[in-house]
């Protein structure tokens, strides 16, 4: 059994670092540990400090490729070694780092490659339109010309978050979407370790980070603490009522809207006027388990629906959450309406 020694502080509690690690250009390691901590702070951050790595980080990838006189990505092109489908595979794996501080950076940059002659294109032949994008590693492996052709490939580069919106983009005639990994971060891993100072349990959180080398281990750790602090220490206002809204450019959206149990609430409001339909329960597009739930509740008409209690749902045998939700999307949908729009029926 290996112990290992770290020097845990016993006033603040502050990140450490206990070992640095680069493998190479593409694989970089990072050993982290936080103390001292409640019991019970360090599986809490652990948790939140994976999920935010993994999620909330940008990344800069190749999602395009556009070979000239190609007609599909299956061919093959006179004078080199590899089919283009193994071209854009190689161009999908290529590491890109994109300067953080540069000022109101764009999302969307365009590359290419442009060579002639019997050569080995590597990932230094790419050339950018914006000077704040990089390659990890100038050596990653391209293709091969093998006749004293001009290979001539345009490139299309996004930045942005691992699950953020996809940037619309019209294909062409050659061009290839080649799928997207935009997170820096390869995996992360947490573990909790306790200790006892001064007859009181402490415990001390450890992290593990692997990057692609578009980010240190440092910088990732240190900007996605960054982005949590910044929404946890966001204003609180309480009990003021232009508050209650969100707004944008375009519209106005209720704070009541993404609570169901008030979406029900004000649908219920309206139940005399939308009774006096006489609506069956079975003209709803209900999900086979919630209609042979409502009928074996003996709820047979939406003036029977309306009249039950959010609580009340809830307490439909073998209902839970999703099936609620069902039923209130399913009557909006029905008038189609939504909850804010109900005021006019």
């Amino acid at each position: 059994m290996i112990y290992e020694i770290v020097r845990v502080s016993t006033r603040e509690t502050q990140w450490k670092c206990a070992e640095l690690r680069e493998d190479n250009a593409r694989l970089h390691y990072g050993r982290f540990y936080l103390a001292p901590l409640l019991v019970g702070q360090a599986e809490l951050i652990g948790t939140v400090m994976r999920k935010a790595l993994l999620a909330e980080l940008e990344g800069t990838c190749i999602t395009y490729v556009k070979l000239l006189d190609v007609p599909h990505e299956y061919s093959s092109i006179w004078g080199v070694k590899e089919p283009v489908y193994d071209i854009v595979m190689n161009l999908k794996k290529i590491v890109l780092r994109s300067n953080q501080l540069m000022d109101n950076p764009p999302n969307f940059f365009k590359g290419r490659v442009r060579v002639k002659g019997s050569t080995i294109v590597t990932a230094k032949d790419i050339l950018f339109n914006h000077v704040g994008i990089e390659v990890v590693d100038n050596t990653q492996y391209v293709a091969t010309l093998t006749k004293p052709i001009s290979l001539y490939i345009d490139l299309i580069v996004e930045k942005k978050r691992a699950f953020g919106k996809a940037i619309p983009y019209t294909l062409q005639e050659g061009s290839y979407p080649i799928g997207d990994t935009f997170s820096p971060i390869l995996n992360v891993n947490y573990s909790v370790h306790s200790y006892t100072r001064e007859n009181e349990k402490k415990e001390m959180l450890f992290l593990e980070i692997w990057t692609n080398g578009s980010l240190t281990p440092v910088e990732a750790l240190s900007i996605t603490s960054q982005k949590l602090a910044k929404l946890l220490t966001a204003p609180l206002r309480v009990n003021e009522e232009e508050d209650n809204k969100f707004t944008n450019e375009d519209h106005l959206v209720s704070l009541y809207s993404f609570t169901f149990q008030h979406r029900w609430e004000r649908i219920r409001q309206k139940k005399i006027k939308l009774a006096m339909k006489s609506i069956f329960v079975d003209q709803f597009e209900f999900t086979p388990k919630v209609y042979n739930g409502l009928k074996k509740a003996n709820i047979d008409k939406l003036f029977d629906l309306l009249n039950m209690r959010y609580e009340d749902l809830m307490k439909i045998e073998y209902f839970g959450l999703d099936d609620v939700k069902n039923i209130i999307v399913t009557i909006e949908n029905y008038f189609e309406t939504d909850f804010d729009s109900l005021e006019d029926l």
